[in-house]
């Protein structure tokens, strides 16, 4: 029989109160439990005293008797000093998911796209700009036959 040392919840909706409580590991979660040995209230502060209430004696013979604690619980019996609790690892979890993924790599098309048509329109420019010392003078033949082809509408009228 494996043991579990964990939270079974009670309280009404949307005001969570768990028991610590020993268990089979087969029984469901709010069910059937062999003993309590604490309460957990995260509606209090957390420094509040109340807000985990654990007897260390009776979760220390349960340890010893192979008791497994699950993480909440053993970051508890940590705090107490039971057992030593080290962070858990676990590298898929913040990894996102296949949506996030193909939204991430559009954006980054798109991103490249714009790079891409900025260095053209540069490109442009810098050419532009080196093609207008050959063009000038025929500019300025176009704005000089302007004010003839103007003085010529005004006599027409």
């Amino acid at each position: 029989m494996s043991v579990k040392i964990r939270l079974a919840r009670g309280g009404a909706k949307k005001r969570p109160y768990y028991r610590i409580v020993v268990a089979d590991s087969r029984d469901p979660r709010d069910g059937r439990f062999i003993e309590r040995i604490g309460s957990y209230n995260p509606m209090l502060p957390r420094d509040h005293e109340d807000r985990v209430k654990l007897d260390t004696e009776k979760a220390a013979e349960w340890l010893k008797k192979g008791a497994q604690p699950t993480d909440r619980v053993a970051r508890f019996l940590g705090a107490a000093g039971l057992i030593e609790w080290k962070h858990g690892d676990n590298p898929k979890k913040a990894e996102p998911g296949q949506a996030a993924k193909e939204r991430l790599a559009e954006r980054a098309e798109k991103e490249q796209a714009r790079k891409d048509a900025e260095e053209e329109a540069k490109k442009a420019k810098e050419e532009a700009a080196a093609a207008p010392a050959e063009e000038a003078p025929a500019e300025e033949e176009a704005a000089a036959e302007a004010p003839a082809e103007e003085a010529a509408e005004e006599k027409a009228e």
